[in-house]
């Protein structure tokens, strides 16, 4: 049955503008993102079938077009659609790191690097990039590695911190297993990093590693 055939209290649009968005379920509010179904499914139907298959809407936001035309039927406007919504979301988080002297806070910082990092499916080395303030210069993603691996050279992001001029960096890297824990290996990558940017007078304020929904702090567990 076609959602404007439901009575005006079970349509999720309506519903939201009535209630408000917190009111809806995952699927509803999908749904009105989505705004059409595909044949033989309304929206709804459609955001559920999605839910289900992917298991939860970051994994369906993380999605390849390749992917959810082949599983769900979508079409480049619906991929276009969900893939704008995510990258507001990003975005969102990242005007909080842009006011003064954020950058002293571990937790707003882990909380970008998480949105940025998280979904990865290969392993990213990432540098945050401060003036002397703190404040942010530019989000870098410096390598990028296999499954498990990412080869990191102190070197290039020497380069790229005089290239930015920055006075500070904070280094962040994923763990596509999901497993946020510092491993031996990065914490001598850390100490490498750390002792080159120190002979051009830069900061490392922090290494952060990125697990599924963790963020483990360098700084924090006194490992710099």
């Amino acid at each position: 049955m076609k959602i404007t055939n439901w009575p005006q209290y079970e349509r999720p649009r309506e519903k939201l503008l009535q209630f408000g968005a917190q009111t809806l379920s995952d699927a509803e509010l999908l749904a009105i993102v989505l705004h059409t179904g595909v044949k033989g499914k309304n929206a709804v139907e459609l955001a559920r079938e999605a839910l289900v298959s992917y298991g939860s809407v970051r994994a369906l936001m993380s999605a390849s077009k390749t992917q959810l035309t082949a599983t769900l039927g979508f079409g480049a406007a619906k991929y276009a659609t969900l893939t704008a919504c995510f990258e507001l979301t990003r975005r969102s988080l990242a005007e909080n790191l842009l006011k003064p002297h954020s950058f002293t806070q571990a937790d707003a910082a882990s909380t970008y690097l998480l949105a940025e990092l998280r979904d990865k499916p290969h392993e990213v080395f990432s540098m945050l990039l401060l003036d002397s303030q703190h404040q942010l210069i530019a989000f870098r993603q410096m390598f990028k590695g296999t499954i498990n691996s990412a080869a990191v050279y102190p070197r290039e992001l020497v380069k790229q911190a005089l290239e930015d001029n920055a006075a500070a960096v904070i280094l962040a890297h994923n763990h596509p297993s999901g497993v946020a824990e510092p491993s031996q290996a990065d914490i001598q990558i850390t100490d490498r990093i750390k002792r080159a940017m120190e002979l051009i007078d830069v900061r490392v304020l922090d290494h952060f590693v990125i697990g599924d929904g963790t963020a483990v702090s360098f700084a924090q567990r006194g490992l710099l």
